[in-house]
């Protein structure tokens, strides 16, 4: 690319973002020469041009996996952890609080996506550990609610976990996610352990 090369926006992603997210390298080209250096610069997988929306989709799944299976071994201790959760149904969210409190997790509910980036924005960086975003809420909806945190400049923008809660499992959905900056996406009805798991994974000691 011009200006700016791949394994660059690599490195400056990672500077940014971490590890936690897959990063694929595109190419028309022979990787052989440049892997080690993109490895090395964080990249996870290559998936060779032309482009196949099956293929594309299949390497985003192997790398999620790759990434969850070094990570299962840090995780965290949900005691006592912060969690905000945007959830419009007032029963759905009754349900989700009852299911954390098994694990002794402090839930703060916003009812819309809006009252989830004031309620975000209005504490200090660190205060959330998690957020559960539902996807479909008036007013702001839960992708452009994490688009406006994760654009927020302040320390734990680019970090916090933020899990989308969805009745849609369609892989152009996860995909919608994944663009969003979601770090994750559990379909309804939401499995308890499941939900306990992925914050385990997500959420950093």
């Amino acid at each position: 690319m011009p200006e700016m090369d791949g394994l660059e926006v690599t490195r400056q992603i990672r500077s940014v973002v971490g590890n936690h997210t897959p990063i694929i390298i595109l190419t028309s080209y022979n990787w052989d020469e440049i892997e080690q250096e993109a490895r090395e610069a964080g990249v996870d997988s290559f998936v060779a041009k032309p482009l196949f929306a099956g293929t594309v989709m299949d390497e985003f799944r192997e790398a999620f996996c790759k990434k969850n299976a070094k990570l299962a071994a840090e995780t965290a201790d949900l005691t006592g952890r912060r969690v905000l959760m945007a959830e419009d149904v007032a029963v759905n969210a009754e349900i989700m609080m009852m299911a954390l409190s098994m694990r002794e997790i402090e839930v703060e509910h916003a009812e819309n996506g809006r009252v989830a980036v004031d309620l975000f924005a209005s504490h200090a960086p660190g205060y959330y550990d998690a957020i559960l975003m539902d996807m479909r809420m008036p007013e702001m909806d839960g992708l452009d609610a994490t688009r406006v945190i994760r654009a927020m400049e302040r320390a734990d923008a680019k970090t916090i976990p933020i899990i989308a809660l969805t009745a849609n499992a369609f892989d152009e959905d996860v995909q919608r996610s994944m663009q969003a900056g979601l770090n994750a996406h559990l379909s309804k009805p939401i499995d308890p352990e499941l939900l306990f798991k992925t914050l385990e994974t997500l959420i950093r000691n």
